[in-house]
């Protein structure tokens, strides 16, 4: 539960909080950051296990603030900045901070989907477009995206994507704790793009991207 909230927080917090101030988000991090330290070394015996959970979230956090407060328009470098910690967090996956690790890839590995799917779709060339219109003319340019996600053919590659994490996700909840904490977070970031692919639909202006 505590990773799927973490999933969330980004689109309802970290998304408006970015673009009105990315400077003092960024720096956020390392409010974040000490708190897990703090609660995996010095915390109550059953809040200890939080304390990784919240590292691998700042590295997810620290991305997302470079990329949407400085690099939103260019959808290329996305995937890359949010794999900056990569190599930290598979040399981590044996170690000490392994919820941190595998939290980080779950999140990774459905961004990275995301991503392919809006690459796939032909829907990249209007990300910068969206971002980039006025105010008055991004909720129709958004709309536009979704309506071309929703094609026969682009229809077909989102689901079979969305099949293929699920059923991933189903897997890695037989592997023990750290198998659920990967699955919640896959899970939670397909039911957040749907629910982005609904509001680009009915209310763009909602969706948290205008």
């Amino acid at each position: 539960m505590v990773a799927a909230a973490l999933v969330v927080v980004p689109v309802f917090l970290q998304a408006p909080w970015v673009r009105l101030h990315p400077s003092s988000a960024t720096l956020f991090t390392a409010v974040i950051t000490a708190a897990g330290l703090l609660l995996e070394l010095r915390g109550p015996e059953r809040c200890r296990g939080f304390g990784p959970l919240l590292v691998g979230f700042s590295s997810s956090w620290l991305a997302g603030c470079l990329f949407w407060g400085w690099c939103r328009l260019h959808p290329l470098w996305h995937l890359p900045i949010e794999a900056f910690a990569l190599p930290l967090a598979l040399a981590g996956l044996n170690g000490r901070w392994r919820s941190a690790s595998q939290f980080y890839l779950a999140s990774l590995l459905g961004t990275a989907c995301t991503d392919g799917a809006i690459a796939l779709t032909g829907v990249m060339p209007l990300w910068p477009q969206v971002l980039s219109a006025p105010v008055q003319e991004a909720p129709a340019l958004l709309h536009r995206a979704a309506l071309q996600v929703l094609e026969p053919a682009s229809l077909a590659l989102v689901m079979g994507i969305a099949v293929a994490l699920t059923l991933l996700a189903r897997r890695c909840r037989r592997s023990g704790a750290g198998g659920r904490l990967a699955a919640a977070t896959l899970l939670t970031t397909l039911a957040v793009d749907g629910l982005f692919l609904i509001a680009a639909l009915l209310s763009p202006q909602l969706s948290g991207l205008i």
